[in-house]
């Protein structure tokens, strides 16, 4: 079986490129990166210069994991960073080429979500970039589809390592450092997370069985095993916490969960004439986290999450393992600057 693996440099691809190496001959992978490092991977910058031509014949199956996932991209980025690119990659796809696309949980959007009116229901240019990505493969591929959408990414579920610590790693610095003075959500809100093997297991898993006669959307998720907000921020804590003891330093405290009208109708307006450069950067940051933290209902998965905390546990003492100085860090309270 010859599959094509795009974004074998990011969290998801990686992982699938290491799980699809353990099926050996049954599984011929060519993986597609900006910075090739490897033997089985070819330099391409999607959607910016053509294919080269060693990718231009038939492939079995086309997994689509490159993508961009920064939420502060313009509509300009996000549109080269992902629906160009989506638009290269089904340009070697054929007829009988199963495309494993992987896109987001958050693709449906949410009413009231955007915080900017040019992406309507989407909370930013990655969640509006990846529903168009949607259309593009739904589309204009004629042959058996399979979308795989996953919530916010987290380690493995076996020690929580992860190739890159970006995304929502972001808020867990910022709750640990005491970067960020609260939580801004709806305590009571829920929040999806899944294990960056789990979504690996699901993309190989369709790459290796019986192309689908319809198209098929797998939605992973731990649906009425998730989270509560208040119940994430305890479960990072604790984990930091248990950390530190065993290195002989004190504990940070629990940080407030603040709900969004609060924070926008009081907090944030009696606040903002007074910061500093350092804490507006945090104010932006937790801006960027807010719909994520004030969904009101979980996902329905096809795939489901178990013990979502044990996943947050492990991979909050990962990243404490990989930046042990910010894990150290003793939170200093905010000081307001004075005009």
């Amino acid at each position: 079986m010859k599959i094509l693996l795009t974004g074998s440099g990011g969290v998801v691809g990686s992982e699938a490129l290491a799980q699809l190496a353990e099926f050996g001959e049954k599984a011929e992978i060519t993986a597609v990166t900006r910075r090739p490092s490897r033997p089985e991977e070819t330099g391409w910058v999607l959607g910016a210069e053509p294919a080269p031509e060693e990718l231009r014949r038939h492939w079995d199956v086309v997994i689509h994991s490159a993508a961009s996932t920064r939420w502060t991209m313009t509509k300009d980025e996000a549109i080269a960073a992902n629906v160009r690119t989506t638009e290269a990659v089904l340009e070697l796809a054929d007829a009988d080429t199963h495309v494993v696309h992987i896109s987001t949980a958050y693709v449906d959007g949410q009413e009231g979500a955007g915080q900017d009116a040019e992406y309507g229901r989407y909370r930013n240019g990655y969640e509006w970039s990846k529903a168009e990505s949607e259309d593009v493969v739904r589309t204009r591929h004629p042959g058996p589809l399979t979308i795989v959408r996953p919530p916010l990414v987290f380690g493995r579920r076996t020690d929580g390592a992860i190739a890159r610590l970006s995304g929502p790693y972001a808020m867990v610095q910022s709750l640990i450092s005491g970067l960020a003075p609260a939580l801004v959500g709806d305590p009571d809100g829920f929040i999806e997370l899944s294990p960056v093997d789990q979504v690996a297991e699901v993309i190989v898993a369709a790459a290796l069985g019986t192309p689908p006669p319809v198209q098929v959307v797998e939605t992973i998720a731990a649906g009425e095993g998730c989270l509560r907000v208040s119940d994430m921020v305890g479960v990072i804590t604790r984990a930091i916490n248990e950390w530190r003891a065993e290195r002989g330093i004190a504990p940070i405290p629990l940080a407030p969960v603040i709900p969004t009208a609060h924070w926008h109708g009081f907090f944030l307006p009696l606040s903002a004439p007074h910061l500093s450069d350092v804490q507006q950067r945090a104010v932006d940051l937790l801006g960027m986290f807010e719909s994520y933290t004030s969904i009101p209902a979980p996902f329905e998965p096809t795939k489901k999450v178990q013990d979502p905390a044990s996943v947050l546990t492990r991979s909050v003492r990962w990243w404490a393992d990989a930046k042990p100085r910010h894990a150290k860090r003793l939170p200093e309270p905010w000081e307001l600057v004075t005009a």
